[in-house]
């Protein structure tokens, strides 16, 4: 059995900046649907026989109607090429709230042909996709607190939830796996987190608290593929084994997170305890990131404009160059000069970051040694700007430890200046 697996489109999550004149769409946003249908196309001229959306459509649950009319174009060309396609819904696609629909509730209300939406944990048995010969463990985004709901456990911390939840699936796995044909293709396909994973940039878009399946779950050699969705770095958490534990990634840099990783989508030759896998990378966006901490304020500037990339390098690249310098140089610096000298780039992003020494000035009649611990704190906080409001609130969190700890802290070196 020939599968198409990808995962985390979120083709609107970079809905900002240029629009294309034609579309009207955001261009970022056509990065992403440039990637889609190099996946789509894939998909229909080699006509695989079944592909797994690991989940994450949209950005959030709730798409405007053109970002969902743009997906569902390329959705619709499966369906129509009568390719299977299991839909997993992933956090971003599914509400907080419980009883509201998900952002691919449309393909399971319309009964679009050949579109499957897996919105619950469920075991699609041999025959129950379009008659294909596979056995399909689907494990969506479960929410806390659909759990709550379930379990009245309001009382119950995050970590306790997230426990019994794990445990639950966990559970959940091997029951199904017990049940199974032990002749028939089995697929795990899941939108979640497994333990030993490697995160990427994902962690600045991700909406709650993550459930970590456990490795021996998803490695069990009963299942012969598993196709994982949510964390955006691509990786095979089973090398060199069966089954094969696959996280595509995102098909698109999301951020400068991301500036490193490659993206693919995988197609995968699978048969009953042996499976190929084929990773397809996707030619995205670049993304070029470089810090600079100049040596003097006499060099910032060149040190600055050594740092960018070669004119061909900027071409339609994703650029940020971040600098942390003394205050005191600010004069020195040029920014002008350097969006100019980038100009060819597709987006430029420079960050500048100040670095202010701060020193205070003991009173005259004052030494360190002097001054109690509260005192010394106290006069931190004003030399650092902290806020009038914030201070005395601080200063009694600090009172309260100091208390319980019943210990000192140990006088500073002696001086008029300290840092």
């Amino acid at each position: 059995m020939k599968i198409l697996h990808f995962a985390d489109a979120h083709i609107d999550i970079a809905a900002h900046g240029r629009h294309d004149n034609t579309s009207g769409l955001p261009l970022r946003v056509l990065d992403f649907l440039t990637a889609l249908d190099s996946i789509i196309e894939a998909a229909v001229q080699e006509r695989v026989d079944l592909v797994i959306f690991a989940g994450d459509a949209y950005k959030d649950r709730t798409p405007s109607p053109t970002y969902q009319r743009e997906w569902g174009k390329r959705i619709m060309r499966l369906s129509q090429a009568r390719i299977p396609t299991l839909l997993i819904v992933g956090n971003h696609d599914l509400s907080p709230a419980q009883g509201r629909a998900n952002a691919l509730q449309e393909y399971e209300t319309l009964q679009v042909p050949y579109i499957h939406v897996a919105g619950k944990p469920q075991f699609f048995r041999s025959g129950e996709l379009d008659g294909l010969p596979v056995q399909i463990i689907a494990l969506p985004w479960v929410s806390r607190s659909g759990l709550l709901a379930r379990t009245q456990q309001e009382s119950a911390a995050a970590a306790e939830v997230n426990a019994v939840l794990e445990a639950r699936l966990g559970d959940l796995v091997g029951q199904w796996l017990n049940e199974s044909d032990p002749h028939t293709i089995t697929l795990l396909a899941a939108h979640t987190s497994v333990q030993g994973a490697v995160y990427g940039g994902e962690r600045s878009v991700m909406l709650g608290g993550d459930l970590t399946l456990p490795g021996s779950v998803v490695r069990d050699p009963r299942l012969d593929y598993v196709a994982l969705g949510h964390i955006h770095k691509a990786q095979n958490l089973n090398e060199h084994a069966h089954p094969p534990v696959i996280y595509p990634g995102s098909i698109e840099r999301v951020d400068f997170g991301e500036a490193q990783d490659e993206k693919y989508y995988v197609v995968a030759q699978v048969d009953r305890g042996s499976t190929q896998v084929e990773w397809r990378k996707l030619n995205g966006r670049r993304f070029i990131d470089r810090f600079v901490k100049p040596r003097s304020a006499d060099t910032l500037q060149n040190e600055l404009l050594a740092a960018l990339p070669s004119d061909a390098d900027l071409e339609g690249a994703v650029v940020r160059l971040v600098v942390e310098y003394p205050r005191a140089w600010e004069s020195a610096l040029d920014e002008k000069e350097l969006r100019t000298r980038a100009a060819n780039a597709f987006e430029f992003h420079f960050i500048r970051r100040p670095q202010m020494e701060a020193r205070l000035r003991l009173p005259e009649d004052r030494t360190i040694s002097s001054l109690t611990p509260l005192e010394v704190l106290n006069l931190y906080w004003q030399t650092n700007n902290t806020s009038a409001a914030d201070i005395p609130v601080l200063q009694q969190a600090a009172a309260s430890l100091l208390h319980d700890s019943e210990e000192q802290i140990p006088p500073a070196s002696g001086g008029k200046d300290i840092s």
